[in-house]
């Protein structure tokens, strides 16, 4: 099994590395109620990761975006649409946020969006595109646009 505990500057090394679609394969955006998980590898192919994408079954702007390593660490994961999360100090932090890999913690901490990095989350594709720039995805097909999007 996968490490799941990693040391923070493991976790900040990997968010940094540049990923690109690991194999040759479709993946179109989900539909309601859909998912997808498009396998990604750094440049240099030493590391794989996983890009996730979900959507909710009524609520069709419910949607989680999450970069993992290592199949299980989650390094980056963008909540829109959801309930409010509770960080470990007790503060509550409304949708839409952003869940950051903190060691010790994994993903239980989140934060506000900046406006800067994710300027408009009710635009689900244009945030996919920012979450993926975030995450140093730099493979520009790596999930093609649905319908519904």
């Amino acid at each position: 099994m996968a490490e799941i505990n990693i040391t923070q500057a493991e976790a900040d090394a990997l968010i940094a590395l540049e990923k690109v679609k690991g194999d040759e394969a479709q993946y179109l955006y989900p539909g309601a109620g859909g998912y997808t998980s498009v396998p990604l590898v750094s440049v240099d192919r030493t590391e794989e990761f996983l890009l996730d994408v979900r959507r909710g079954r009524i609520d069709l702007s419910k949607v989680i975006y999450q970069n993992r390593a290592r199949q299980v660490v989650i390094l980056a994961r963008l909540d829109l649409g959801g309930p409010p999360h509770r960080n470990p100090d007790g503060v509550d932090l409304p949708c839409p946020h952003l869940h950051l890999y903190r060691e010790g913690y994994g993903d239980k901490w989140a934060f506000a969006l900046s406006p800067e990095k994710f300027p408009n989350p009710s635009d689900l594709w244009r945030t996919l595109e920012d979450f993926l720039h975030y995450c140093n995805i730099s493979d520009p097909n790596v999930i093609e646009r649905g319908l519904f999007v």
